[in-house]
């Protein structure tokens, strides 16, 4: 006989309540009820916030009769190419599209080098003036960047580097908000890692290159993203510092070409298809470094 059973014994098991499993129930029912809440929030917020895109995306394929359809016609009954071969017929695309990419890419791996020499510099180097640099560097991120414009411009004149790659380039080369990003990242790599390093005779320039840099990847990821994307979308400056309509950049070229009755002629789908092809290269981008990128959000949110 088992000492539960016996006579007189006294059971350590739990008690069950009559409304234990109702209890239960009500328990867990608020909580799903709360998760699908949330989830269908998020999703009618994804769908609003991606409905422009979608917009544009699905009418740079459709034809001039379901552009100008009312009620609109969201998804295409007969899908066209009609949209970029007249855009192509049309516009310099091409050479557009390559002032673009050498442009950008020029810009992003500027500030990539740049802005982690100077993000090293000020957290692990120890130097006079290390802390009034720093200053500087917040004082500049909250300076509008329109402001800046004629003092560039009179700058990139003076340097007679109008029309040119490098009155583009320049002016973007180091930012204040990549300096930030990599000085703070650069923070949570150990001091005791690169005195090691130190210890075996290696070099600042071997230290920075072959120890900081891979361990600050995804702070790489996330800057290269956001000045990627900065330096594509960018409109004032390269429509101000340059003359020349064959140094425009994609969103000029595409501004010029939709003010222009001419060439356009009022085509919405000629229009839509040119929004298309400035936004891809950002998605492709985007979907290339978002592993990285999520895992600098995630790591600094660790901090």
């Amino acid at each position: 006989m088992s000492a539960t059973n016996a006579p007189g014994a006294v059971s350590t098991a739990p008690s069950k309540k009559p409304g234990d499993d109702w209890q239960k129930g009500k328990v867990k029912e608020p909580r799903s009820l709360k998760r699908i809440f949330v989830y269908v929030l998020l999703s009618l917020g994804l769908l609003i916030m991606s409905a422009p895109f979608l917009w544009m995306a699905l009418s740079s394929f459709k034809t001039t009769t379901e552009l100008t359809a009312s009620p609109p016609v969201w998804i295409p009954t007969e899908w066209t190419l009609d949209n970029f071969r007249d855009l192509l017929d049309k516009l310099d695309l091409p050479l557009y599209f390559m002032n673009s990419v050498i442009v950008a890419v020029l810009v992003t791996v500027s500030n990539l080098v740049f802005c982690s020499m100077l993000g090293y510099a000020l957290a692990k180097l120890r130097f006079a003036g290390r802390n009034k640099i720093f200053g500087l560097v917040l004082g500049a991120l909250m300076v509008p960047g329109n402001l800046m414009l004629l003092p560039l411009f009179v700058l990139m004149s003076k340097l007679q580097l109008i029309d040119s790659y490098a009155g583009l380039v320049l002016p973007f080369a180091a930012g204040a908000f990549g300096v930030f990003l990599m000085r703070q990242f650069m923070q949570s790599i150990p001091d005791e890692l690169l005195e090691a390093a130190r210890m075996d005779g290696a070099g600042e320039w071997y230290i920075f290159w072959r120890i900081v840099m891979p361990l600050v990847k995804p702070a790489l990821a996330t800057l290269s993203i956001f000045t990627f994307l900065g330096s594509w979308n960018n409109f004032v400056w390269p429509l101000i510092a340059t003359n020349d309509p064959d140094k425009y950049t994609l969103p000029v070229a595409l501004a010029t070409f939709a003010t222009d009755p001419n060439k356009a002629g009022g085509s919405n789908g000629m229009l839509m298809a040119g929004s298309f092809l400035i936004v891809l290269p950002v998605l492709v981008v985007f979907i290339a470094l978002q592993r990285h990128f999520t895992q600098g959000i995630a790591t600094a949110g660790m901090k």
